[in-house]
């Protein structure tokens, strides 16, 4: 089993390039955000547990989060692997999903972090903001965004550079150029599904 988490500010393409692995590799696509409305809406006692505290506008604790992790994996039991998105956020976070895939048998294999320069992501969340619609796509904003996202993910990314499973990769060129990178570091450890 290949395990891969993908990084990336907003507006990095991660969830493009997410897609394409998926589907190229066949893995299972665990986002932290998918799976708590998953959980909420079949009511599972995780799901009941974690709506408590967003119906507080909390943060749903990390304990809650890995739990709904490990249940997924125990859904999936003949996959190739699993691509991590939005997941993990913090050093603990990170810590315990190591401990998790441990007791597993598993580990987190490759960290792939996609590095596009901040005027390439304001320009890019921009345009998306006219043509999505969305409001909170301001300059302003934006910066905001992607200013906490790297203090947030930057004690994340030094965790798994410790580790020797972190590999920067150049995101602002053209969406096929970008997976092409991406494929070469997945191919060490596991071959596209043709």
């Amino acid at each position: 089993m290949f395990n891969l988490v993908l990084f990336g500010p907003p507006g990095s393409g991660k969830g493009t390039q997410s897609e394409n692995i998926v589907s190229n590799y066949k893995l299972d696509h665990i986002s932290t955000g998918d799976l708590l409305r998953d959980e909420v809406s079949r009511h599972t006692p995780l799901g009941i547990e974690a709506k408590k505290f967003m119906d507080q506008g909390m943060l749903v604790p990390d304990e809650v989060v890995i739990g709904m992790i490990s249940s997924r994996i125990d859904e999936n039991p003949n996959s190739r692997g699993f691509i991590f998105d939005g997941f993990p956020r913090t050093r603990p976070q990170a810590e315990a999903l190591d401990k998790l895939l441990e007791f597993k048998n598993t580990a987190i294999h490759l960290v792939l972090s996609l590095e596009v320069p901040e005027p390439e992501l304001i320009k890019r969340l921009i345009s998306r903001g006219e043509t999505s619609g969305r409001s909170d796509d301001t300059e302003e904003v934006i910066t905001r965004r992607i200013k906490e996202y790297h203090a947030k993910t930057q004690p994340v990314a030094n965790y798994y550079y410790e580790h020797s499973k972190l590999e920067r990769v150049v995101g602002d060129n053209s969406i096929p150029e970008t997976f092409k990178i991406l494929t070469k570091h997945i191919n060490k450890y596991l071959l596209p599904v043709t």
